[in-house]
């Protein structure tokens, strides 16, 4: 069986020294004379010592761990902004937890909970798609851990936060679609209670009435970002009186649901979809959206936690101003081209 591990306290005793001494030899601290801390090193790495990391931290008051709650590891956009999170925080000696709410507004708060419990510095998150309350964020402020929002944000300045401008990038997508000669355009969007949904709506009215066109708040329908959920509002939006030409889906997701709908109706040459994401595998495939909103989660990913960081060794949190932070979009026009 395996022996415990060698403490300082023994080493201290073989040494008849006490245990202070003994770290500080270990440390290399001034106060120990030199052929003390050589005999202090050699005992320690013929017993094979190694320190205590978790009592060392605790003297520090910090983990060194960071949390992330994602609501779907598995999708390339967080994936994506998983490598620029570890990278960062590789870069500051912080280890990385991982989290997914599988969009489950109660396993977000459940594992907001753990988080807490595991001690972790700070925490990153991007909200499920039902999260409506906060208060589970608000219970950390009494344990100094600190919160920074990207992607999916709450619907309010006051937090931390880095997000692609989707309003823009919404703008752009519809005045894409207005310059390609289509004055009926349609929108699935994603649920209510995601503040990205109102700002891909305010991009979209804000694009119609520029152009001198009239809004048509039945054109734009809300779903719960599954397939099914997508198939009812293609329908209502097929069977719509001013059938569209052209639709706005929600995300890449949300446009192959969509597209394979059309597909099976025939008439996926008859409608050009835009979405958000850019997704690579979207390249491989034969009926695609002709464009898509570039939302950068690598640099996403990157700003959240430098800014996360920030916080964590941020001296003086009391009356701080709240990181709201923007990254510009790009929309990537398909080269294929489904026309």
């Amino acid at each position: 069986m395996q022996s415990k591990p060698t403490t300082i306290k023994e080493i201290a005793k073989i040494l008849n020294l006490s245990p202070s001494s003994v770290s500080r030899g270990l440390h290399d601290h001034p106060s120990i004379g030199a052929v003390t801390r050589e005999k202090i090193k050699q005992l320690a790495k013929s017993l094979n010592y190694e320190p205590n990391n978790a009592a060392i931290l605790f003297q520090k008051g910090k983990t060194y761990t960071l949390g992330v709650i994602l609501p779907e590891l598995s999708e390339h956009f967080f994936s994506t902004a998983i490598s620029a999170i570890e990278d960062e925080a590789l870069k500051k000696n912080y280890t990385v937890i991982f989290a997914q709410s599988h969009d489950s507004f109660d396993k977000e708060v459940q594992l907001v909970d753990k988080m807490k419990n595991q001690r972790v510095d700070g925490l990153l998150v991007s909200i499920c798609k039902d999260t409506s309350n906060f208060d589970h964020f608000e219970k950390l402020k009494a344990f100094n851990i600190p919160v920074v929002f990207f992607d999916r944000i709450p619907p309010f300045k006051n937090a931390h936060y880095v997000a692609c401008s989707l309003e823009n990038a919404t703008i752009k997508a519809v005045n894409f679609l207005l310059k390609k000669g289509h004055r009926t355009i349609g929108m699935i969007n994603g649920p209510t209670t995601l503040f990205a949904s109102g700002e891909r709506k305010e991009g979209y009215m804000q694009a119609i009435n520029f152009n001198r066109l009239k809004f048509d708040p039945s054109l734009v329908l809300n779903c719960d970002l599954t397939e099914e959920g997508t198939i009812e509002a293609a329908e209502l939006l097929i069977n719509h009186k001013r059938k569209p030409t052209a639709i706005v889906a929600f995300n890449d997701y949300v446009s192959l649901f969509l597209i394979k709908h059309l597909k099976k109706l025939k008439i996926a040459e008859e409608i050009d979809v835009v979405s958000y994401a850019n997704l690579p595998m979207m390249k491989y495939l034969d009926y695609t959206p002709i464009a898509s909103v570039e939302q950068y989660p690598y640099l996403q990913g990157q700003k959240a936690t430098n800014i996360l960081l920030d916080l964590i060794n941020s001296q003086n949190t009391e009356n701080q101003a709240f990181y709201n932070t923007l990254v510009e979009s790009d929309l990537i026009i398909n080269k294929k081209q489904n026309n």
